[in-house]
């Protein structure tokens, strides 16, 4: 059985998982005049370039020759894990920033706009509509019905699902939480990024930078993560996180404060 507790936090974090990113865009358009273009682009190009792309990549490289050499190894998997989101996300974010966002005015704000629409998409994907689906089968469980489950999938696909079930009928109310919070650290961590590739796309010159420190430090993060996932608990591991997503939000701020000229779209 899946605890009523750990059912509720389920609720409020499927909510807060689509919530938050809805009305921190209604909050940029209405009340700073962000574009909703903008916020969709940042989203389309997420999807593009994290769940299509990199994805594909992912399915040649991890099944091909070298993907157990990759995967036998810890450290190997996170720098392999954090290159690759690094380069797709902030290769896709330049390009669309460069090529999509041409009309877009000089100044901060698109910036934070592109970045709510690429991160707010991450987190409403990956965070809401997964609680969603663990809230739906938490109650099959907990109605005796996951034989509806065990009839729709595969045979190969059978010891997965049962690993599924036995994590959700034990996860905690504190897991949950915390799973909000990696997903709001990485809110901040997407409008810190979007700021400095915005900066080098729009500054250009010895500002270019930026684009390849952008990269860096997606990488860092997301290899730092994994690499420290094992030897340190959740909440040290999410501290970190969000302390490095600060760091990162706190550079764009300060580019943004210092080399932009105010300027109201």
């Amino acid at each position: 059985m899946v605890p009523v507790g750990s059912l509720i936090m389920m609720a409020v974090d499927a909510v807060l998982g689509f919530a938050i990113p809805i009305c921190l865009s209604i909050y940029l358009i209405r009340k700073h005049g962000a574009r909703l273009s903008t916020i969709l682009i940042g989203a389309g190009t997420f999807i593009l370039f994290a769940l299509v792309l990199e994805s594909i990549m992912h399915q040649l490289v991890l099944k091909g020759p070298l993907g157990a050499s990759i995967m036998d190894k810890t450290i190997r998997y996170a720098i392999y894990g954090g290159l690759a989101a690094g380069v797709f996300e902030e290769t896709g974010r330049f390009l669309s920033m460069k090529f999509l966002m041409k009309k877009e005015p000089t100044a901060p704000l698109p910036g934070i706009a592109y970045g709510t629409g690429h991160g707010g998409v991450e987190m409403l994907i990956l965070f809401g509509i997964t609680m969603i689906n663990n809230l739906v089968i938490s109650t099959l469980i907990n109605s005796g019905q996951t034989d509806i489950l065990f009839s729709k999938v595969p045979d190969e696909a059978v010891a997965q699902l049962q690993t599924q079930l036995d994590q959700l009928q034990t996860i905690g109310v504190g897991a949950l939480l915390i799973g909000l919070w990696e997903r709001f650290s990485a809110l901040i961590l997407h409008l810190g990024l979007s700021l400095m590739v915005w900066t080098a796309v729009r500054k250009g010159g010895r500002w270019l930078w930026l684009f390849p420190a952008a990269i860096a430090l997606h990488a860092l993060v997301d290899a730092g993560a994994v690499m420290l996932h094992q030897s340190t608990g959740m909440v040290p591991l999410e501290l970190i996180v969000m302390a490095e997503a600060i760091a990162v939000a706190a550079i764009g701020y300060m580019l943004a404060k210092k080399l932009w000229t105010p300027e109201t779209p």
